[in-house]
Formats: structure tokens, C-alpha cells, sequence
């Protein structure tokens, strides 16, 4: 079978996190994604934790690329990144704006050695507007977007992720991006295009109604701990053995599935159960019930008990209970690699399967300009003796 994204190249000039993630998408179902770096080598080698001196971040989210190092700081760096161009697809950069066009790289200088070239920019704000040159992570879209307002508990302190959330989203987007614009060029006969993505910005759209919410009624959704305002019971409860559980009610049947579970079914005949909203309003009494009757036993009997009502539940895990659980190993959800540096790792298998195009996780994160000779003896036709004298001038 052949993957989706066979024929297709990449070239990911970008750093720490959206746009590494947008091309590693990409790669997993068969872009050919060639990792740009810096002779010095990229940031996310040594993002987070470490195994002798391997960075584990790096071998995640640059797994399926090839890695050459290229100054583009440098005059050949750049003619050689010009040339690459014109033989590839889609450039994924993260540069604040105005960085490329100082080094000679502005699309229109990309345009004119590809037409058809497809050109991703991942900026926190943008391209333009007060804030577009300002340095930005996708830390600081969590707190603008007002994901940090909303999350923690009612009398706590705003609460950002402890991982790169909003990088993530903005990765996803960008992956979709650039298969429309892919799009637009093949199917429809189009040409390349500018893509500009700004990280604040995929977030906001996943953090829902809350513009029209304050647009049309004037309220500012404030922090609610582990509740919704939108249903209830909705909460994280504790298990006697001292587990936790999370439970989800959307659904006005599953509602009053679980009130009858935990033995309360007098309320559902109250006025207010009728809708989630309503529920909401009287979270704290529905939690009350769901709380004492999960308190009084142990997790796998809460579990088993709800499934057999047909209510919504699910144990909050933590690494090691999810590499283990029988519906994960079902889904190969994580795979195991033989990687050069670490031996066997195992790591997040394909974000989702396809029936007749499928994609594939090949090989981990590479080292520092593993790949510079077949690189650039292929996309260049460069041979050893060249490479060579690149390297001593620092230009790779």
C-alpha cells in the first residue's frame, strides 16, 4: 500500500514545538521531511528529559525525518536552501517575521525558484498587528487565549498545562493547512501558497462558545475546578482504594442512568434535571450523591458497575496504567522502535488509522546532520569532497 503523502516533500526550518510537530504529522504518513538545523544543532535536543545525553522529546518529535544542518545565516546557506526549495513542496518555518526576507528567503524569492511551493509560518500572533515581532511560546497563547483564565479551581490561581498545549493544537492546524493548500495546488489546478498560522489563534477555536457566550449574554466564563457548565454530574471523584475516576454526563440518558446507579432516581424528576445547563446549577448537591456513593468503593467495582448501566466513565491514569490497558494494546496506540542512540523505546503510534493509505512510524529522531551527504548529494548533487569544504567554512 501506498502512504497518502508519497511524492511529497518537506523541509522543517522550524524549532520548538508547532511547527516540528505539524511536519512530524505530516512525515507519519509519508512526506519525505528533511529536518533543517543549525550546524549547532536544533533546540528540542535537548528539550526536556534526557537518556545519556539523548534528548527523548527530540526522538519523538523528529521521528520519519531525515536531518541535514545548514547556516542560513550564511550566503551558500542560503543558495542552498533556495535550491532545496525548488525541489520541494512545503517549508515549515517559525522565524519571526521579517527573518527570511532578511536572509533572502521571502516567499517571493521562494516563489520565483517554485511556484508551486507551499510555505508555512508559525509565529505566536502572526505575520502583522502590534504584537507579530514580539518572541512568543505557545505558553504565553495559553494565557492570551484564555485557556489559563478558565482552568484550575474557582478560588485558585490561573492554571497553564504542564506540557505544550497550545503548540500542539497549532501543529494539528497546521498539518490540516497545509494538506488544503496541497489541496488547492493539486486537485484544483492552483499554485503554492503562504500559510500563516499564529498559535494563539487554534486554541481559541477549540476553547469553544466563549466570544458568542460573552457577545450575546455578557458573561466572562470563569474557572470551575473539574465541573462544566454546560452538565452535571461532571467531576472527578475518589475511589475507596484511593483511585480517582472522571465522569461525563452530557447526555441527558446517561445522566439519569448514573443517578439511578448511585441510587438516587428521585432526582430526575426534578424540574431543573431536565437539561444540562440546569444540572450544572446544581452541581454541587449531584455531586454530593455521586461522590459518597463512589467513595464507598473500589475502583474496579465503580467501573464495572457503571459499564454494566450503560454510564460514562473512566479511570484517571497515569503513564504506566495507560501503556497497560487492554484497549490501548487493542488500538496499538504505542509501538516499540529499535533506535541507534537508545536501543528499544517505545513511543505514540499514529495519531489515527487509515484503511488504504496508511501511514508509518519508520525510525526515531535522527542525530545532527545524519543524513547531509544522501541529502544533499540527492536534492544538490553534491559530492564528498564539496560536503567537506561546506563543513570546515560552518556553512553545514
Amino acid at each position: 500500500m501506498t502512504t497518502p503523502l508519497e511524492g511529497i516533500r518537506v523541509l522543517d526550518l522550524a524549532t520548538i514545538y508547532a511547527g516540528p510537530f505539524a511536519a512530524m504529522l505530516l512525515g507519519d504518513y509519508g512526506a519525505d521531511v528533511v529536518k533543517v538545523e543549525h550546524p549547532r544543532g536544533d533546540p528540542m535536543r535537548g528539550h526536556g528529559h534526557a537518556k545519556d545525553g539523548v534528548g527523548l522529546w527530540w526522538k519523538l518529535v523528529s521521528r520519519n525525518k531525515r536531518t541535514v544542518t545548514l547556516d542560513l545565516n550564511k550566503d551558500e546557506g542560503q543558495r542552498m536552501l533556495l535550491a532545496m526549495a525548488a525541489k520541494s513542496d512545503v517549508i515549515i518555518e517559525n522565524f519571526r517575521p521579517g527573518v527570511l526576507e532578511r536572509w533572502n528567503l521571502g516567499y517571493e524569492e521562494l516563489r520565483a525558484v517554485n511556484p508551486r511551493l507551499v510555505l508555512l509560518r508559525t509565529t505566536g500572533f502572526g505575520q502583522f498587528g502590534p504584537y507579530a515581532s514580539r518572541p512568543a511560546f505557545g505558553t504565553l497563547a495559553e494565557a492570551m487565549s484564555g485557556f489559563a483564565h478558565i482552568t484550575g479551581q474557582p478560588d485558585g490561581p490561573p492554571t497553564l498545562p504542564p506540557f505544550g498545549l497550545a503548540d500542539g493544537i497549532a501543529g494539528l492546524a497546521g498539518a490540516l493547512a497545509v494538506m488544503l493548500a496541497l489541496y488547492h495546488r493539486d486537485a484544483r489546478g492552483g499554485e503554492g501558497q503562504v500559510i500563516d498560522l499564529a498559535i494563539v489563534e487554534p486554541i481559541l477555536m477549540v476553547l469553544g462558545a466563549q466570544s458568542i457566550i460573552y457577545d450575546q449574554l455578557g458573561l466572562v466564563l470563569q474557572r470551575m475546578g473539574n465541573r462544566s457548565g454546560n452538565n452535571a454530574p461532571r467531576n472527578t471523584y475518589k475511589t475507596r482504594d484511593g483511585r480517582w475516576v472522571a465522569i461525563s454526563t452530557s447526555a441527558d440518558t446517561i445522566a439519569q442512568r448514573t443517578m439511578r446507579l448511585v441510587g438516587h432516581p428521585e432526582v430526575i424528576d426534578e424540574p431543573w434535571f431536565k437539561t444540562g445547563t440546569q444540572r450544572a446549577q446544581h452541581a454541587e448537591e449531584l455531586d454530593a450523591m455521586v461522590g459518597a456513593w463512589i467513595a464507598q468503593r473500589d475502583l474496579d467495582d465503580v467501573i464495572r458497575t457503571f459499564d454494566e448501566a450503560g454510564a460514562a466513565i473512566a479511570p484517571i491514569y497515569d503513564i504506566v496504567q495507560i501503556l497497560s490497558d487492554p484497549q490501548f494494546k487493542a488500538l496499538e496506540t504505542f509501538i516499540e522502535l529499535e533506535d541507534e542512540d537508545l536501543g528499544r523505546l517505545k513511543m505514540q503510534n499514529l495519531a489515527f488509522r487509515m484503511e488504504e493509505t496508511p501511514g508509518a512510524v519508520r525510525f526515531a529522531g535522527r542525530r545532527l546532520g545524519q543524513d547531509n551527504a544522501e541529502v544533499y548529494c540527492e536534492l544538490l548533487d553534491l559530492d564528498q569532497g564539496r560536503l567537506e569544504q561546506l563543513k570546515t567554512a560552518g556553512v553545514i
